[in-house]
């Protein structure tokens, strides 16, 4: 059982679109157990973005390939540079309006959620996932307007990253332990035998 955050971004709460890409999960069987509509500061979202050489550079390499798989010149790449203006720009994005902050929890759920989500760049993620169904965003127009792709919602990518970023989010008073009957049926391995 593991738990995640989730954070439906400015254009998905202005889209008026959370209640339909709520259901989503929720059919899936994973349960919300914290939920609440925040007006991000720039301080939480410069926590919420780690600000350490090691990890910008890991996300400006992350983008140098999807620059050279786009056919782009490389050749003066700064990972750390880039990596430090993609950090600003997804600081810029998630501070632009108001948010949705959900901590949901199920079997496996960080995996499912992410596959749910489609790959960051939505024009490339898989029909049937949440990004390419619902977004026309993708790199290239993002770096073309020189800001952060329009991702949607933000989900944790590691067991690690959840328990680092739902207390940014959330106080451990604010989430809810209970049961569901969905829960009764996957979990309870002797429902089926009543």
């Amino acid at each position: 059982m593991e738990r995640t955050l989730l954070i439906f971004k400015p254009d998905v709460v202005q889209r008026q679109i959370t209640g339909e890409l709520i259901s989503r999960f929720e059919k899936k069987g994973f349960k919300i157990v914290g939920m609440k509509m925040v007006l991000p500061t720039v301080k939480q979202v410069g926590e919420h973005y780690i600000d350490e050489e090691k990890y910008l550079i890991g996300v400006g390499d992350k983008a140098k390939k999807g620059a050279i798989a786009r056919g782009e010149d490389v050749t003066d790449w700064n990972s750390l540079k880039v990596g430090e203006q993609i950090r600003k720009w997804n600081v810029d994005y998630l501070t632009c309006g108001p948010v949705l902050a959900i901590v949901m929890e199920g079997f496996n759920i960080i995996t499912g959620v992410r596959k749910m989500l489609g790959t960051t760049s939505p024009a490339d993620a898989d029909v049937g996932t949440i990004r390419m169904d619902y977004s026309l965003d993708c790199y290239a127009l993002a770096d073309e307007q020189a800001r952060s792709t329009r991702s949607m919602i933000h989900a944790s990518d590691s067991v690690e990253s959840a328990e680092r970023e739902i207390p940014l989010w959330f106080k451990k008073e604010e989430l809810v332990d209970y049961k569901t009957a969905i829960e009764m049926i996957f979990y309870d391995a002797g429902w089926s035998n009543n």
